[in-house]
């Protein structure tokens, strides 16, 4: 693989915008090649008379040396020893000094303010010579600008002097910034321990011992946990004439800290909305351990961080390393050297507070969170990465196959049988193909999700963390497909199994064990969900279920990305709630399975669950944006909440437009009916996609893009239109079609909801990741269950 392409693949999407531009450095160092061998073209002196004749002139590219776009050519390729050290060389052999000091005095060259790097001890060889002001802004001069060609090189580096100080700025930013996060998670631990102390032993009183404090630490009017260095492992023994000594924590600090803990179950809700907030703190077991968890989960947060930027430091110096490798070698110079010193002696390569900070959570996690245990303490630092198995690439073919093999299977029965014309179709269609499209809406639905998690990636959309997904339980685009595909052979099998049209003339019924095939199925699938045991990826079962139970309860829970965005998934899935509605009906009380009757659409009961079904869905969506309303203040929360309303009100007036007739209701249901339409359709393409906008660098759509072809956005903007339309026929009665059944139209108008969801779910996470990339988000926000009594900040 090109070191560009990879480079691009390793980079933390979020932060892609602050990354070294190699595309773009790589594109001028391809001007610069053109013009060489253009002038060397123009230079050359004419061929001999035998090659006049048609014999070939020896190629000019010296053996081992660049290619036609000034790539080093050669085995070796991006993993090459040299560059693998020299890229760490930054991050190795520098002395500790105080993070406030500046990168200058780790640097030989750094004797003034203003200083310039010369480059060989000859100054008739000098080619550039390197500035840096007082700001730490570098500024390159190349000294060969009068030769020809030479504006491209001063281009060169200019644009490489703009990288290399944008990647300065932003790396320090990022590390100030994890700075003083440390200090607030070593004062947030102080404190733990003091509860830890007071929760064991209620009434002990110690007292008032100060912690080590960092130097660097700055003073605060108010009380607070004292902090040592950023996260040192804090010291509960000291050691007083060779014997040791136990050190508790101050507990005298709690009497200043007051515990927030956000609600999580709607118990703890409805509690704080009885009780409120102010409630006597008790220092229970129940504080403690709610605080333990949210602790360590903004230290494994913490740790990720500052793996992420250990990383992009890592990245961006290989990257300058690499880009003037290739301008050397394209330009016969040798400027890569004293800039890379350059890069090396600056705060990208003389910093290396974030490895003393990543060995110093590693043990404070271990001693404070894992009992000691290295192991335990280091897998949850640093859970082992996902593999792909081939496993699961062979089943996926395997059962595509078979699913295949059945679909063809029953159109040659239905062919042979003329079961399509026989007198058992009506009756089938009534009974059985509603059973079965049941399962069908769910496999068309995870099909839809495989192509969403499969072009996600393609596009780098960073889906695990926008969803939340532990590291290494987030599904690929073959596991999900390699469910579908199992759910489809069990369909398949079970409608090839319940072809028979006529009843037994003897026992004037139909077979009971075939009768029972589909709820078998359904019982299958709800227990494979439920499973407790760890098979058929129980991580993912079990986040996909405390999904669903949040938004059941949408009111009373935090409302997060993936309960809303499962519920969205939900209101595509009417039809589905209804056909399940329809097993508890036929198999019930209204329904006798052994001859294929019910009286399910009588029932005053099932009319009536019908309606209620079909508006679910919206209501959880509708008490979700309530929620954030309150929470949140945002306003077009409220204007979401608005749009679900009027699609309970088209819903519920389409259905008993159904049910009860009437030109009155017609009207009614027509016109709620084209309010939610056009309201949703604004809202997926304004809102969701964040598109039509006129002012934008790409004209009616946003100014960023994943998708190089614009023409695709214009398209799905269209299609779902077309789409939302086909759902607003729905709302207005759906005959029977001349050659399809009507039951068979429903469940085609479904599945093109279900389609439509799919092609929304990728332009809906491509806008939030584009969101997450301009606000450079690409951690998330844990909550710290200390905070000084009587505010509002944490410690």
């Amino acid at each position: 693989m090109k070191f560009g392409k990879e480079y691009e693949t390793q980079m933390i999407q979020e932060w892609r915008e602050a990354y070294m531009d190699y595309r773009s450095l790589k594109a001028i160092v391809k001007q610069i090649l053109r013009h060489h061998q253009k002038k060397q073209q123009q230079q050359r002196p004419p061929p001999p008379p035998s090659q006049q004749n048609g014999e070939t002139a020896p190629s000019l590219q010296p053996h081992g040396g660049v290619n036609q776009v000034g790539e080093e050519t050669g085995p070796t390729g991006l993993s090459r020893t040299i560059s693998l050290y020299r890229a760490f060389s930054g991050l190795t052999n520098r002395s500790r000094g105080s993070p406030k000091k500046s990168h200058k005095q780790n640097n030989p060259l750094s004797s003034k303010r203003h200083h310039h790097y010369h480059l060989f001890d000859d100054d008739e060889d000098q080619v550039i010579l390197i500035n840096e002001d007082k700001t730490g802004t570098y500024t390159t001069t190349f000294l060969c600008s009068a030769e020809e060609g030479g504006d491209m090189d001063v281009q060169f580096f200019r644009r490489l002097d703009g990288e290399f100080n944008k990647v300065l700025r932003f790396y320090k930013q990022k590390v100030e910034s994890v700075m003083e996060e440390a200090d607030e998670l070593s004062r947030q631990l102080n404190v733990l321990i003091a509860l830890r102390v007071k929760v064991e032993n209620p009434n002990i009183v110690f007292p008032n011992i100060s912690a080590v404090s960092s130097a660097s630490s700055s003073p605060h009017s108010t009380p607070r946990a004292p902090a040592t260095s950023p996260l040192e492992v804090i010291k509960e023994v000291e050691q007083k004439e060779d014997k040791k000594v136990y050190k508790p924590a101050p507990v005298e600090m709690l009497d200043h800290i007051k515990i927030k803990i956000e609600a999580e179950t709607p118990l703890q809700t409805l509690k704080c909305m009885i009780m409120g907030l102010t409630s006597q703190q008790t220092f229970s077991k129940v504080e403690l351990k709610g605080a333990e968890e949210l602790m360590s989960r903004a230290f494994v947060e913490f740790y990720q961080k500052l793996r992420f930027l250990k990383s992009y430091c890592f990245l961006n110096q290989l990257a300058f390393s690499k880009i003037l490798k290739k301008y050397d070698k394209t330009t016969s110079r040798n400027t890569s050297k004293p800039y890379l010193n350059t890069v090396d002696h600056s705060y990208l390569g003389s910093c290396d507070e974030v490895s003393r900070l990543m060995s110093r959570v590693e043990a404070t996690f271990i001693k404070h969170f894992a009992n000691g245990n290295h192991r335990d303490g280091m897998k949850s630092l640093r859970p082992k990465t996902k593999r792909e198995k081939h496993r699961v690439t062979y089943c996926l073919g395997f059962l595509s196959g078979c699913a295949a093999a059945l679909a063809i299977s029953i159109a040659v029965v239905v062919h042979i049988r003329g079961i399509a014309k026989s007198e058992g179709r009506h009756q089938y269609m009534e009974n059985i193909f509603p059973l079965y499209s049941l399962l069908g809406f769910v496999a068309v639905h995870l099909f839809m999700f495989a192509g969403n998690i499969y072009f996600w990636s393609r596009y780098r959309v960073n889906y695990p963390f926008i969803f939340g997904f532990e590291h290494g339980t987030d599904l690929g685009y073959r596991e999900v497909l390699l469910v579908g595909a199992g759910l489809a052979v069990l369909t398949f099998g079970g409608v090839l199994s319940n072809l028979d049209m006529e009843m037994d003339p003897r026992t004037k019924s139909f077979s009971v064990i075939t009768e029972l095939v589909p709820l078998a199925l359904l019982f299958c699938l709800l227990t494979v969900s439920f499973c407790p045991f760890d098979i058929i990826y129980r991580a993912s079962r079990y986040f996909f279920i405390g999904s669903v139970i949040r938004c059941v309860l949408s009111p009373l829970y935090k409302v997060i990305l993936p309960d809303f965005f499962l519920a969205d998934q939900l209101t595509s899935q009417v039809q589905a709630f209804r056909s399940l509605l329809f097993y508890v009906c036929y198999y019930g009380w209204a329904g006798d399975f052994k001859k294929r009757t019910h009286e399910c659409y009588e029932s005053e009961i099932y009319k009536k669950l019908y309606l209620v079904v079909a508006i679910v869905p919206y209501w959880f969506r509708f008490a979700q944006c309530i929620r954030r309303l309150v929470e949140e203040k945002d306003k077009n929360q409220g204007l979401n909440a608005l749009k679900y309303l009027s699609t309970i009100l088209a819903v519920a007036t389409r259905t008993i437009f159904e049910m009860q007739k009437g030109r009155y209701l017609l009207t009614v249901a027509v016109a709620t009916s084209t309010i939610a339409t056009l309201f949703n359709t604004y809202w997926d393409i304004f809102m969701d996609w964040g598109l039509m906008n006129p002012n934008s660098k790409n004209p009616w759509l946003r100014d960023k893009l994943l998708i190089p072809h614009k023409s695709t956005y214009f398209i799905v903007m269209v299609v779902n239109v077309v789409l939302r339309l086909a759902w607003m026929q729905t709302v207005l009665g759906i005959r029977e079609a001349p050659f399809l059944h009507k039951r068979a139209l429903v469940a085609v108008v479904a599945i093109l909801e279900i389609i439509r969801r799919g092609i929304w779910n990728f332009f809906r996470l491509e806008n939030e990741h584009l969101n997450n990339v301009g606000k450079y988000r690409a951690f998330k926000s844990v909550p710290l269950p200390f905070q000084e009594a009587g505010g509002n900040k944490s410690m």
